[in-house]
């Protein structure tokens, strides 16, 4: 599980951000101050979402010792009128920012981007708002964790992983039942594949994620 620290002095953001995140299936750890946000640096996250105007100091200090420790990712959240501020954030090796006010799917989003490039994503699968741990075998859409059967579970990361490849019903039987997929009726998978699209797609007559391919199978993905 990915680790990620806040660091906001309002309170009510912070929580919001930690709950949206713990949501997302990260471990949150948060701060209020600069003393805070340093101290955090040493608990190793792999992101650090830290606010530029903090009541003991500037945020930016926060990245230069994050710089000097280990190279940690940083998102800064800031207001409008501190583009200088965030001009030396840059400089410091900072890795983006949001100006408040912002959607929180908007900065999850930003989240998400952050941790591929830097290779705190490299076990996720991340697709148009779907995000599927495999270390956790979770799954989140938007995120908001989707509660799913083992076999629903093992299904959408067959699919995933072949993403715009055409996986046969043979191959679910024998990949996702193993041994009873010769003892298991096709019309099973289907099934199946009906509740997993219920549970994930956000209309599942329309499917963005699983897609029936007439004759063959199913594909993951454009």
């Amino acid at each position: 599980m990915k680790t990620i620290a806040i660091v906001e002095d309002d309170r009510l953001l912070n929580e919001a951000l930690s709950r949206m995140l713990s949501g997302a299936g990260y471990r949150v750890l948060r701060g209020y101050t600069l003393q805070d946000g340093i101290r955090l640096i040493y608990e190793d996250p792999d992101l650090m979402i830290i606010d530029i105007g903090l009541p003991d100091g500037k945020g930016t200090e926060i990245c230069r010792r994050a710089g000097e420790y280990s190279r940690i990712p940083v998102l800064f959240l800031t207001a409008r009128d501190e583009e200088r501020d965030m001009l030396e954030a840059f400089d410091l090796g900072a890795d983006d920012y949001l100006v408040k006010p912002f959607p929180m799917t908007v900065l999850l989003k930003h989240v998400e981007a952050i941790l591929r490039r830097t290779g705190g994503e490299e076990n996720r699968i991340i697709y148009r708002g779907l995000a599927i741990d495999p270390d956790r075998k979770a799954v989140f859409c938007d995120g908001r964790e989707v509660r799913l059967t083992p076999r629903e579970y093992s299904m959408l990361e067959l699919l995933a992983r072949n993403k715009g490849k055409v996986v046969t019903k043979r191959m679910i039987l024998e990949q996702v039942w193993d041994a009873d997929g010769a003892f298991v009726e096709e019309n099973t998978v289907n099934v199946t594949l009906n509740r997993l699209k219920k549970k994930v797609e956000p209309d599942p007559a329309d499917p963005i994620y699983i897609r029936n391919v007439f004759g063959l199978g199913y594909t993951f993905g454009e």
